[in-house]
């Protein structure tokens, strides 16, 4: 028995219907039409669907077992039909995120909580992006868009720019550093330098100033929180450095000093990787205009 989606959607509007000449008119098509279906399908049955003697049009046993079927499979696809059509007009889809550096989310939440309002049927998605290797994970299509700031030369691969930030040194007001004026590679060779939990490679204090000046630190602390690593520096435990949509919650903080890195200060720019068949969605734009838009609004709150 051959049985398409056409009959169940028969079997239905028959049923909801109560009879053949509506149920022709809710499916579009003409009753002979109709008739002419049912009667092709019992023939493969070998059964009759329907109590033709009753009115209005009821089904029979074998009708109702049909209509069953019916009611579990046309709302799965239905609901399918509504998904691709969603992706075709670009009002829905997938944005699994993948970010290279913990303090993103100080300013991704922000962007995604303002993303959703608009793209409510949009499934969203964060991994840290230090726990597996995110530029390869974009391009396998396992994410959608990752977060880094160092852009790569990848087939089928495009770094949109988002914005540029600013390494900043945060220590206690206690601290003997907080005399100074900007802090230089020098003066992080007795301290304790509180860190993220990651390889230098991926630490901006390290790739651009201390590796290149040769100088390491007295000890190193790792540390998984912002607000862990911002108690340990009021305590004067130890030294960090954060990026400049963190430290604004410190700014004003008797508790901190912060000072530039460098006379002239650090620069460094983030990026959204995304595949090149991806970049016109609208979805995927308004994401990243969100990202550009939201945490400069934070840095100016400096």
């Amino acid at each position: 028995m051959h049985i398409e989606f056409r009959h169940l959607r028969t079997i239905r509007a028959i049923h909801n219907a109560g009879g053949l000449a509506r149920a022709a008119d809710q499916l579009n098509i003409t009753q002979s039409a109709l008739s002419h279906q049912i009667k092709g399908l019992e023939d493969q049955a070998g059964i009759e669907l329907f109590v033709r003697r009753s009115k209005p049009l009821k089904l029979s046993a074998a009708g109702h077992r049909l209509l069953r079927l019916a009611d579990k499979i046309l709302p799965e696809i239905e609901a399918l039909e509504a998904e691709f059509s969603g992706l075709r007009e670009g009002s829905s889809g997938r944005m699994h995120i993948a970010i290279e550096c913990h303090a993103c989310f100080e300013w991704l939440f922000p962007v995604l909580e303002r993303f959703r309002k608009t793209w409510a049927d949009v499934d969203v998605d964060i991994r840290p992006g230090l726990a597996f290797d995110a530029l390869p994970a974009l391009q396998k299509e396992e994410v959608d868009l990752v977060v880094s700031s160092d852009p790569e030369d990848l087939p089928g691969i495009v770094f949109k720019p988002l914005f540029d930030y600013e390494p900043v040194f945060v220590a206690s007001s206690q601290h003997p550093l907080a005399q100074k004026e900007y802090i230089e590679a020098e003066d992080f060779r007795e301290e304790t330098l509180i860190t993220y939990p990651v390889d230098r490679s991926r630490l901006d204090v390290f790739t651009e100033l201390l590796i290149p000046a040769k100088v390491q630190p007295r000890a190193i602390r790792q540390v998984e929180l912002t607000a862990v690593i911002l108690l340990l520096v009021a305590s004067n435990r130890g030294v960090s450095v954060l990026p400049d949509w963190v430290v604004r919650e410190v700014k004003t903080s008797s508790d901190y000093v912060t000072r530039r890195i460098t006379k002239d200060g650090l620069t460094k720019r983030l990026y959204a990787a995304i595949r090149e068949d991806d970049a016109d969605k609208p979805y995927m734009a308004q994401l990243i205009r969100l990202a550009r838009e939201i945490p400069v609004r934070l840095q100016r709150n400096l």
